[in-house]
């Protein structure tokens, strides 16, 4: 299935940032232990548009703008129909595998720490949010904006198909 990448400039969009998570690295040498580290950031405008990245540096505030201006780089848009997603979708990035479904209005985000940031900064309010396989943040975030792409809403189908919206919703 061909996904269209929807890409986004980041010209007068107002982005929020979140880090997800940090990871200290340690270098022992001859010298002493050396310490470096590496932070996943996810930014979005909580209106549809989300973007990732990863910095790493010396220091922690240098990782996380690394990772801010990495992810303004890579922004995409996603469906978001009153506060939650379309439809069920299913995705998987290394070993981490991502079950997301659409909720009542009322119903808030269920989900843990990484895909929670990913899906609170795209502006998804209601969703059921399930991560089976690997823990690990990075491919966690890379799962969860995966299953978001997937996402297709009622105009594109429609737009694909050549037909009009309402023979998308009656068959």
């Amino acid at each position: 299935m061909a996904v269209n990448i929807r890409k986004v400039k980041t010209t007068d969009i107002e982005l929020k940032d979140r880090l997800v998570a940090i990871n200290r690295v340690t270098k022992v040498t001859k010298g002493g232990r050396h310490f470096s580290f590496a932070a996943i950031v996810v930014v979005g405008n909580e209106n549809g548009v989300i973007g990732y990245g990863l910095g790493k540096a010396n220091e922690v505030t240098t990782a996380i703008a690394k990772g801010v201006e990495d992810a303004k780089k890579n922004l995409i848009k996603v469906p978001v129909l009153n506060h939650t997603i379309p439809h069920e979708q299913i995705a998987k990035f290394g070993g981490a595998r991502v079950f997301l479904k659409p909720a009542s209005h009322g119903t808030g985000v269920v989900a843990g720490g990484a895909m929670r940031a990913v899906l609170e900064s795209v502006g998804i309010k209601d969703v059921l949010a399930k991560s089976k396989g690997s823990s690990n943040p990075h491919n966690l975030v890379k799962a969860t904006v995966e299953a978001l792409l997937l996402m297709r809403d009622a105009y594109t189908v429609a737009h694909q198909r050549g037909i009009s919206v309402k023979k998308v919703f009656n068959g």
